[in-house]
């Protein structure tokens, strides 16, 4: 797979990767997920939406994951989330589908559910594992609703009915986001799971709805078709998810038969992902490397690495190390959608990729994460339009305007 005249130093990310279930990777880069906001109001599959993933299917990555779809509509991560609870948009997400993978891309859906930390139905009370509210500022606004017996099962119903319904429309597998504090990491987490029941106490109890989950939607799609995990290496919290406890929930999942484990990091009070908290024992570039060779001294199981990763000589390093299998990028194919083409090539010499502008605010204050999640959205629009991106002096005045033009377009939503 790889030609006899690709420079040297791409060999190692343009090796093809096959997982467990027998599916292929053409290359070892992945765009990881990012928070489109791109459905409709109903919640269907924007054309938009579409035109952005046929953009980035042309661009060379061996893996797309999409950003958040709900399960279940009474409960939205952000305003114009595309919900995928019954067929009724299942040619839209068809055609969404396809327009990613018509080039060789493996197209993978991630599912996720909210939890305690909805944005919306506003005249919807969240829910939770525990009647808890979040620490993080505007997500404590609503004390959420503790889950029952019968709540959770429909739960795990409706995550195996939106995968099912994923891989029908022609999705080659599903990733479970139970990272960044969201409805699954809300039940690992110590802080924001005191159940008394067997989903709380102890850490067995705490991993038994991910595990029952990944069972549900294992049975739903079958074993030809990826199932993928999204777990955060710890949630860099006091009292939160650790790093011993996640390698744990790692080998048992594992065990449960995954094809791929993403690894993250953080939540809405502490958000590792976006580089805002990091490991201070790191010595290399990204962000959870230590947890994912840790990991790698007790596992065989395809690992995805993401978050911090900047530069080609340190994609190939770890590659070839054995650390990880695939290097998830996501801030970079929001500013060039061939970006994959790119490193594969050549074209994109081992320099710094490009990424979002820099925030002149404090790392930690609740709108730097926001301002950057909002410029990822304003420029999904224009890689959908095949407009070029903003990426040099006058990128944080872009940032600030799309910042407004989210929020605008959020209060449409509800």
């Amino acid at each position: 797979m790889t030609p006899k005249n690709r420079p040297p130093h791409v060999i190692a990310v343009g090796s093809p990767l096959t997982l467990p279930c027998g599916v292929t990777l053409t290359n070892r880069i992945a765009k990881a997920a990012m928070s489109e906001q791109l459905g409709t109001i109903d919640g269907a599959p924007s054309p938009t939406l579409t035109r952005l993933y046929s953009a980035w299917g042309r661009g060379g990555a061996g893996l797309l994951i999409t950003g958040n779809v709900m399960i279940d509509r009474r409960a939205y991560v952000e305003p114009r989330n595309v919900t995928l609870e019954d067929n009724r948009y299942l040619e839209d997400v068809g055609n969404w589908a396809r327009a990613g993978s018509r080039e060789g891309a493996v197209m993978v859906m991630q599912i996720n559910h909210p939890g305690r930390v909805a944005v919306g139905p506003l005249y919807r009370r969240p829910v939770g594992p525990s009647a808890l509210r979040p620490q993080a500022v505007g997500f404590n606004l609503r004390k959420p609703r503790e889950l029952s017996l019968d709540d959770i099962a429909d739960l795990r119903r409706r995550y195996a009915t939106t995968a099912e319904l994923a891989v029908a429309a022609g999705f080659s597998g599903v990733q479970v986001h139970a990272a960044h504090g969201y409805l699954l990491s809300q039940f690992l987490s110590p802080v924001a799971n005191q159940r008394s029941d067997r989903y709380g106490g102890s850490p067995e109890n705490r991993r038994r709805l991910l595990l029952e989950v990944v069972a549900e939607v294992r049975k739903a799609i079958g074993p030809d078709a990826v199932l993928s995990v999204k777990l955060n290496s710890a949630d860099f919290q006091r009292g939160g998810l650790t790093e011993a406890e996640s390698l744990d929930v790692a080998l048992a999942l594992e065990q449960a038969g995954i094809d791929l484990l993403e690894i993250s990091g953080g939540n809405y009070e502490a958000p590792a992902m976006t580089g805002v908290v990091q490991d201070s024992t790191r010595a290399r570039e990204a962000y959870f490397l230590r947890y994912a060779e840790d990991l790698r001294a007790r596992s065989a199981m395809p690992l995805m690495l993401t978050g911090g990763i900047r530069t080609l000589d340190f994609m190939n390093e770890v590659l070839a190390d054995g650390a990880v299998d695939v290097i998830g990028l996501g801030r970079p194919f929001a500013v060039r959608p061939d970006i994959a083409s790119a490193l594969l090539t050549g074209a994109q010499e081992p320099q710094v990729l490009p990424s979002a502008p820099r925030i002149p605010l404090p790392a930690a204050t609740p709108i730097n994460s926001y301002l950057q999640l909002a410029w990822h959205a304003s420029h999904f629009r224009k890689v959908a339009a095949g407009e070029a991106q903003v990426t040099g002096p006058g990128a944080f005045r872009t940032l600030l305007a799309a910042g407004t033009a989210v929020t605008a377009r959020a209060l449409t939503q509800f």
